[in-house]
């Protein structure tokens, strides 16, 4: 089996670092059987001396623990495999976690000369054995890189379209969802690539004139289910109510649709929305428990889209942004105004995205606790809806009226007609230059002959089927919207050139930074030559950086990096956890993340405060799980806020994110192991093998056991076990005192039926030695004694989203001397490392 050794120089040996040393064979055993042989004098008698003495009883080539053996490794080194083994065993050594602790321990001058030896062999055999390095594989954009495409190109947002909600789900490697080697092609897949180009042109280009025009509704407000006659009897229909907020499982009031409008616009475009609302009871004498609100915020009203025909108009739909957000007033009905643009089809749909939590459940617990407040002569079988809303205090936010007018006339035909075919619009005999200049924007680079003569040959093919020359246009937009030039990042430099031309340099810092085409200034530095300059490189960097565009590269980043994606796909009970769904904190999570990473990079901050850090951002939301008491001052409408954290050790550095927290648990319960691996994966840049078919499950031969500490231990008093869990246990020991959705504890549930909650123990040893006791201390070690082996991962993490691909063996050395830079600047933070990483050789090769 693998022996698991967890702390190494990067994952790019990540598969060789979690493998323990090896003996060399006979002639090194022979070595240490010769008691009063001289100290080595030659590079090679200085490793079989070592190997011998302190490694082959374990690892030689019969026992070969770790599924290896050193029987051909010598010096000089004549593989790059040697290389890696070489280099493993200085991490090794290093970080002193072998030999183990139990087994016979060199001295220091041993440890040197070793180390030494191994050191000036690799150097020798750099430039030797130095490859090629690995190369981006051709690879289609991911859904997210599409959509941002297709919304650069339109200068629109098309999250309202849906149009990748039927593509397959982008496979990821190491979380990453924009390697090449993931990013697999099917016939389906092609077959949507045509149907979404098609529903994009035909709704923004094709789509017919219409003059404006105004529906205004005032009655007939019917809502589903068991709201129906409770309105019915007590409002007729005269008012459209919200009673809960978008995110529960009863789904009753949180979504508020104009009945008469079903059939929704009749053309995408602009529209002006009005809505005569009012806040209803947010001064309510009910318990404020009952509902899991905080009436001191007020009442918020949002819009997003439906679709009659995707689904029940009163429940959640596949697609549904957030098209616009107000506040509703309290003390009398007013007009709010929403400018949002709708699809042909869609219907404005009314939520409350900081409403009560499940409704029914309130209304239950207001007639079980308030009957006394009514009158027992109105009603005959206990308290109803219908008696709440006519003599009670239910908090929701009730309308009257609502307008829409539209679509607004835009200026030049709108943002899409000018974002293809230029301010002046179609032009029937200007149109193959049109066709041309979208053309370049789409592929990214310069047009040649075979790219000119297809979109010619196309537009004149659909012209001599009878098709006017704007919809001739069209079709070829869509042709250019399918073409592997536009899905795919493919390269146009020269074969036998290793460093990528100024286009394809352009295209892939514009995909890094903005997950997005190049603007204009990027392509004229491409279009010039300049771009493959240093000088410019660097300049166009920090400009593409300093834009609000680069925050595309943050979430994007952080979501594979922390792996935030995931949030949310295994989420807690709502029973057990009603604030997570509730205040909607995965939201919130993610963003925590994102606005800690902007910082660094705008203010060029240290990377050890992902480490750990005496500040963090949150909004109202967190402060309240956290515990901080800026949960008392901040309020909604604030957002995130920076908020000290000094004196605090529950919080600090990505290791006390909840988003992280969550994302490395399963929403039920926690794992040591889980959250472990988490830590050796995303912090220390190390990916662990899976398990040995022959070690046994957590749960064999446990009996007894009160705690996840004890349970493990049992379990790892299996040798085969032990090897592993010693060096991922401890990590998830230090976070065993969050909660699946991170929040603080001192003790794990209460288990059912008799017994207490057992104390946890978050108190830890690493194989090297250091020692915990508790979160804070255990941050303290990774900064003390892993801060250069996480600034390496992290570099690692950033070239391998970058390139889009991962990094390979025969990146190592060009890596190592990338962190070597870093390292030596002390001055040298996230912003530094970033543009070190898009100037890199790495970054600008094929």
């Amino acid at each position: 089996m693998f022996s698991f050794e967890c702390f190494g120089g990067g994952s790019i040996r990540a598969a060789w670092l979690t493998v323990a040393f090896v003996a060399a064979g006979t002639s090194l055993r022979a070595a240490e059987s010769e008691p009063d042989a001289q100290p080595p004098t030659t590079p090679q008698a200085v490793v079989a001396d070592f190997l011998g003495q302190y490694c082959a009883k374990c690892h030689d080539a019969d026992s070969a623990e770790g599924d290896r053996e050193f029987d051909s490794f010598k010096l000089p080194l004549a593989s790059v495999e040697q290389q890696i083994t070489a280099d493993e065993i200085v991490d090794q050594l290093t970080l002193k976690l072998m030999p183990p602790e139990d087994a016979p321990q060199p001295t220091d001058a041993e440890r040197l000369a070793l180390l030494g030896t191994l050191r000036r062999g690799i150097e020798a055999s750099r430039q030797r054995l130095k490859g090629s390095g690995g190369r981006t594989v051709m690879r289609r954009l991911s859904n997210r890189e599409y959509e941002n495409t297709l919304a650069t190109l339109f200068d629109r947002r098309v999250d309202t379209l849906g149009l990748t909600a039927d593509f397959p789900k982008d496979n990821t490697v190491g979380h990453m969802d924009n390697l090449g080697e993931s990013l697999v092609t099917s016939g389906f897949l092609l077959d949507q690539y045509f149907q979404a180009a098609n529903r994009l042109v035909e709704a923004r280009l094709g789509k017919p004139a219409m003059e404006p025009k105004t529906w205004h509704f005032r009655d007939n407000f019917r809502q589903y289910e068991e709201l129906s006659n409770p309105h019915r009897s007590a409002l007729n229909y005269e008012y459209l109510c919200l009673y809960e907020q978008p995110n529960t499982d009863t789904r009753q009031g949180g979504y508020g649709h104009i009945e008469d409008f079903l059939s929704g616009v009749p053309v995408a475009g602009l529209y002006d929305i009005e809505v005569h609302a009012q806040a209803m009871h947010r001064d309510t004498h009910y318990d404020p428990k009952i509902f899991r609100i905080d009436f001191s915020e007020p009442f918020q009203l949002a819009v997003v889209p439906g679709d009659v025909t995707k689904g029940h108009i009163h429940y959640p739909q596949a697609i549904e942004p957030i098209l616009g957000q107000a506040i509703v007033p309290d003390e009398q009905p007013e007009w709010l105004t929403f400018r949002v643009w709708l699809e042909a089809g869609q219907t404005p749909r009314f939520i409350f995205p900081n409403g009560p939590y499940e409704s029914r459940a309130s209304v239950i617990e207001v007639n079980q606790r308030y009957k006394d407040e009514f009158d027992p002569k109105k009603y005959n079988a206990g308290v109803s809806r219908t008696h709440i809303l006519r003599e009670g205090k239910l908090p929701h936010i009730r309308i009257g009226e609502i307008k829409v007018h539209g679509p607004i006339e835009e200026p030049h035909g709108g943002n899409e007609q000018v974002a293809v075919f230029g301010p002046k619009g179609f032009q029937a005999d200007h149109a193959l230059e049109q066709l041309l200049a979208f053309g370049r924007r789409a592929y990214r680079r310069p047009l040649n002959d075979s790219d000119r003569d297809r979109i010619e040959t196309f537009y004149q093919q659909r012209l001599s089927d009878d098709a006017t020359p704007r919809q001739a246009a069209l079709d070829t937009l869509k042709m250019m919207l399918c073409s592997p030039s536009f899905l795919y990042l493919s390269e146009i430099t020269p074969e036998q050139e290793t460093l990528l031309g100024p286009h394809d340099l352009a295209s892939r810092l514009s995909y890094a930074l903005w997950a997005a085409p190049p603007d204009e200034e990027l392509f004229a530095a491409a279009d010039e030559g300049k771009l493959t300059e240093p000088g410019e490189l660097n300049k166009q960097i920090v400009r593409m950086l300093d834009d609000e565009r680069s925050d595309a590269f943050v979430s994007g980043f952080t979501d594979s990096w922390l792996n935030l994606r995931n949030i949310g796909n295994l989420p807690p009970p709502r029973k057990d956890a009603p604030q997570y769904y509730a205040e909607n904190l995965p939201e919130s999570m993610k963003q925590e993340a994102r606005r800690f990473f902007r910082h660094l990079l705008d203010n060029d901050g240290p990377v050890s405060d992902f480490l750990d850090a005496d500040y963090t951002f949150v909004d109202k939301k967190l402060a309240k799980l956290y515990g901080l008491p800026e949960q008392k001052t901040l309020r909604l409408a604030d957002g995130f806020q920076r908020v000290s954290l000094a004196g605090n050790k529950q919080r600090g550095g990505v290791l006390g994110m909840a988003g992280v927290l969550t994302v490395s648990a399963n929403g039920v319960d926690t794992s040591p192991v889980t959250r472990g691996v988490w830590v050796m994966e995303n912090i220390l840049g190390i990916t662990p093998p899976p398990p040995p078919d022959e070690v046994p499950s957590i749960d064999a031969d446990v009996s007894g056991a009160k705690t996840i500490r004890e349970k493990l231990t049992r379990h790892s008093e299996d040798k085969t076990c032990f090897v592993c869990h010693r060096n991922i246990d401890p990590l998830g020991f230090a976070l065993e005192t969050y909660d699946p959705i991170g929040r603080w504890r001192a003790k794990y549930p209460k288990p059912k039926g008799k017994g207490s909650a057992a104390k946890i123990d978050p108190s830890g040893k690493l194989p090297s030695g250091e020692t915990f006791g508790d979160f804070s201390s255990f941050k303290a070690v990774l900064r003390a004694s892993r801060q250069d082996q996480f600034t390496r991962s992290l570099i690692e993490k950033l070239l391998t989203y970058a390139t889009g691909r991962q990094m390979e063996v025969t990146d190592r050395f060009a890596i190592d001397d990338l962190a070597a830079r870093v390292q030596a600047d002390k001055e040298a933070g996230l912003r530094t490392i970033v543009i070190e990483v898009l100037t890199s050789e790495i970054f600008r090769s094929r």
